[in-house]
């Protein structure tokens, strides 16, 4: 059988700040954030399938990466759950309702490490995530690599 992957585009706005950074990414900003997403499988071989030829349907991919990241996270504010930023979480939400708190510092590198997680879960049987590709730039992006990752999943 021949295995096929998979690669949806997507893009969401996002501002964040990393806490106890020593450079000045440890201020609030923002980036025009660029996802793709690369999944892997042999395409469905039962000519009575709607879903015959296909690895996944993109409709599909697209509606578990936009219910399980861009929803969540377009035009969020993503900050780090500390003691130290319970007040500052308490001001910002009399004002915005888009912040998003994670367990993890959000840098771009633990960002795909989260969304490997919650992408994992959803997709359909005999179809595997291959990698993440997360653009904060257009010049600057971090990778995840199924493959890489075998024992920490």
């Amino acid at each position: 059988m021949t295995v096929i992957r998979l690669t949806k585009e997507f893009s969401f706005e996002a501002a964040h700040a990393l806490d106890g950074y020593d450079g000045p990414c440890r201020e609030v900003h923002g980036h025009s954030y660029r996802l793709f997403v690369t999944v892997r499988g042999v395409p469905q071989g039962d000519e009575r399938s709607p879903k015959y030829g296909m690895v996944m349907d993109f409709g599909d991919l697209k509606r578990l990466v936009h219910e399980q990241i861009v929803s969540r996270l377009d035009h969020a504010f993503v900050l780090r759950r500390t003691a130290a930023n319970e007040t500052l979480l308490a001001a910002l939400r009399l004002r915005f309702d888009r912040v998003v708190l994670v367990d993890y510092q959000p840098t771009c590198e633990n960002m795909l490490a989260d969304f490997a997680r919650r992408l994992r879960g959803g997709l359909p049987a005999g179809v595997e995530l291959h990698a993440l590709k997360l653009h904060e730039t257009a010049a600057s992006y971090a990778e995840w690599y199924a493959d890489d990752n075998a024992d920490r999943l």
